[in-house]
C-alpha cells in the first residue's frame, strides 16, 4: 500500500488533484473540519458503498490518526482499488478545512 504525507496531499489539493479523498472518520469527528473535496464515508460503511466507487479512480483515505484509514485502504486494495493512505491522519493536517 502506498502512503502520502499530509503536506504532499495539501499541495495536490491546492493544484486540483484527480485523487478522490475519502474521510473514514465518524460523523462527530468530521464536524471539526474536512479536507476540501473529500467525501465522508465512515469506515463501517465502506463495504456497502464500494459499488458506488469506480475502480479506475485513485483514492486517498484519511482518518484522525492514520490507523483506521490504513485498515480501510488494505480492505479496498484487496477488493481491487488503487488506494493511498495519508500518514498521520487529520492530526497532522495543516491545510485548509471545510465544514459540513
Amino acid at each position: 500500500m502506498r502512503n502520502i504525507q499530509p503536506e504532499e496531499l495539501d499541495e495536490l489539493v491546492e493544484k486540483g488533484t484527480s485523487y478522490k479523498i475519502i474521510d473514514v472518520r465518524e460523523e462527530e469527528e468530521v464536524e471539526h473540519g474536512m479536507i476540501p473535496g473529500a467525501i465522508h464515508i465512515p469506515m463501517q460503511q465502506v463495504p456497502e458503498k464500494l459499488a458506488e466507487l469506480p475502480t479506475e479512480d485513485t483514492y486517498v483515505l484519511v482518518c484522525r490518526g492514520g490507523h483506521r484509514s490504513m485498515n480501510t485502504a488494505l480492505f479496498m486494495e484487496n477488493q481491487g482499488y488503487d488506494v493511498i493512505n495519508m500518514d498521520g491522519g487529520m492530526l497532522e493536517w495543516k491545510g485548509e478545512l471545510v465544514f459540513k
